[in-house]
Formats: structure tokens, C-alpha cells, sequence
């Protein structure tokens, strides 16, 4: 039984820490959610009017900032945008390492230095997410390729 707990323990960090590192990207649109939610429901939006208005404002925040990632051919600009995104994601990733350490390392300074390890690597991926572009063919889309790959001549085409 105890070899069981140790196993599904070890699971469920890996799936939570596979999860944190999935969602990294989208710490900036649910902080911007969250604060407009929450701005909204104070001045007198009700529950499901300040639901509406944090969930909108967050599926903004990525669109526009997906949309500005790929619009933008200034290597500056990208990395500004893709900087303003790693920064809650770093933030994020502190405080979730730092929570998690506590499990097995009693030194604050383990701790620390765990949580700013963490928060890089999280930044680190949310970073790369946005910054690296998808593997194509620039013409591709046009439905014209350029420098396209002709078949080898086989041995029967020689023989013509």
C-alpha cells in the first residue's frame, strides 16, 4: 500500500508539473482575466456579467498578443511581446516551486534557490512557446512552393 502512495504521489506531481509548464503561456490572459473580472464584479457587473467581461478580456489579451507575434518582423518587438508574457509565467512558476519545496526541503535557502530555478524554467518555456515559429515553407500558403523537391529519377524513367 505504501509502494502504491509513493507511485501515484510521483504521478500526480509529474501531471501537475507537465500541466504548470503546458499552461505557462497563458498566465498573462488569466492575470488580465482576473483583474478585470474582478474590477468588474466590484463596480456592480454581478457574477456572471464580471465572468463574461474577465473571460472576454483574457481571450483578448492572447488573441492580441498572438496576433502582434506573428504580424511583427521586428526581432525587438517579438521579444518584448514574448517578454511581457514570460514575466507572470516566471512569477507564477516562483510561487508554485516555492509551495512545492516545501514538501522536501526544510532550508529556506534550498527553497529560494529551488524557486528561482523553477520560475526561469517556467518563464524559460512559456518564452520559447511564443518566440519559436511553426516549421514552414514560406510560399507555402499560396499554394506556391519554392525550391520544391523533384523525385529521383528511377531507372525505369532512364531507360526511355
Amino acid at each position: 500500500m505504501l509502494a502504491l502512495g509513493l507511485v501515484l504521489n510521483t504521478l500526480g506531481i509529474g501531471l501537475f508539473c507537465w500541466l504548470i509548464f503546458a499552461l505557462a503561456v497563458y498566465a498573462l490572459p488569466f492575470f488580465v482575466a482576473l483583474s478585470v473580472g474582478m474590477s468588474a464584479f466590484r463596480d456592480g457587473a454581478g457574477v456572471f456579467g464580471a465572468l463574461l467581461i474577465g473571460i472576454v478580456s483574457g481571450a483578448l489579451t492572447l488573441a492580441a498578443g498572438q496576433l502582434a507575434l506573428a504580424v511583427s518582423r521586428s526581432l525587438t518587438l517579438r521579444v518584448a511581446i514574448a517578454t511581457v508574457f514570460a514575466l507572470p509565467a516566471a512569477i507564477a512558476g516562483y510561487h508554485l516551486v516555492f509551495a512545492l519545496s516545501q514538501i522536501g526541503a526544510p532550508s529556506l535557502a534550498w527553497r529560494e534557490a529551488f524557486a528561482c530555478a523553477g520560475a526561469a524554467c517556467i518563464a524559460g518555456t512559456a518564452w520559447a512557446r511564443l518566440t519559436l515559429p511553426a516549421r514552414t515553407r514560406p510560399s507555402e500558403s499560396a499554394g506556391v512552393v519554392e525550391n520544391a523537391h523533384r523525385p529521383v529519377l528511377t531507372a525505369a524513367t532512364h531507360e526511355r
